[in-house]
């Protein structure tokens, strides 16, 4: 866990002791997220206009399903994508290495490969749904 300059706390070096001091830090990965990762936000934002579209649009628990896969699919990519590039920065620096830069665009398209496989899911759920009420 990395600490702020106004955490007090020791920094841990052994296991977890207990399931909850583990979702304790997996909470405080997520809070990371929604403060520091504007890629993230934007990801949570869609996300939920998305799910209102779909409670307006009262789709079938197949449907539900798969916009579910496809918003966690985003969400973990840009997960991962944050975590090679907060490791990268860690062993380079703020030095140009062309194999750290390699690892970001790869994780960064990661994202981006994900964030197509959400919107062809979206597009075969809304666009025959939007098609049936403009006829």
């Amino acid at each position: 866990m990395l600490m702020d300059s106004k955490d007090n706390r020791k920094p841990q070096l052994d296991k977890n002791k207990s399931f909850l001091q583990s979702v304790g830090h997996a909470l405080e990965g997520i809070k990371r997220l929604l403060l520091e990762e504007r890629n993230f936000r934007i990801d949570l934002v869609v996300a939920i206009i998305v799910l209102t579209f779909a409670i307006v649009m009262k789709i079938s628990i197949n449907e539900w399903l798969w916009l579910f896969a496809a918003f966690f699919s985003v969400i973990g990519s840009e997960v991962l994508n944050t975590v090679v590039e907060n490791v990268v920065d860690l062993i380079v620096g703020h030095h140009f290495d062309a194999l750290a830069k390699r690892a970001k665009d790869v994780a960064a398209g990661g994202v981006l490969l994900s964030a197509l496989f959400a919107v062809i899911i979206g597009m075969l759920i809304f666009v025959p749904r939007f098609i049936a009420l403009l006829n």
